[in-house]
C-alpha cells in the first residue's frame, strides 16, 4: 500500500508562509525535528495557538508531524516549499521572456 502525498496546493503554501509566526516555526523546523513543545518556548504566543499554526503548516504541506506517546514531533517537507519555488520560477521565466521580447522590439525601433 502506497502512502503518497496529496499534491501540493501552491495558494495553500502561499497562505501559510504569509503569518510571520509560521515562517519563523518553518525557520526553526528547517534546522531539524523539534517537538511542539520546543517550538513553543521561545514565541510569543499560547500552545494552543502554535498548534493552530502547525495545523496551517501541515495542510499546507509545509511540515509533516508525528505523535510518538504524549512528544509530536515536527519535520520539514520539501515538497511545499518546491511547489512555492516551481510557482516563482515559472512566474519569472514567463516575465524575463516577455521583457527580452520587450527589449528586443525597443532595440528595433531606436534602430528604425
Amino acid at each position: 500500500m502506497s502512502l503518497r502525498k496529496p499534491k501540493v496546493d501552491v495558494s495553500r503554501v502561499f497562505h501559510a508562509l504569509a503569518d510571520a509566526t509560521r515562517r519563523e516555526i518553518l525557520d526553526r523546523v528547517s534546522k531539524g525535528p523539534v517537538s511542539v513543545s520546543m517550538l513553543a518556548e521561545p514565541l510569543q504566543v499560547s500552545l494552543a495557538a502554535v498548534v493552530q499554526h502547525l495545523q496551517v503548516l501541515e495542510d499546507s504541506g509545509l511540515i509533516d508531524t508525528e505523535k510518538v506517546g504524549r512528544v509530536r514531533t515536527c519535520r520539514i517537507e520539501p515538497a511545499g516549499l518546491a511547489a512555492a519555488e516551481q510557482w516563482i520560477h515559472d512566474r519569472r521565466a514567463l516575465w524575463e521572456r516577455r521583457l527580452d521580447r520587450l527589449g528586443d522590439v525597443l532595440a528595433e525601433t531606436d534602430d528604425e
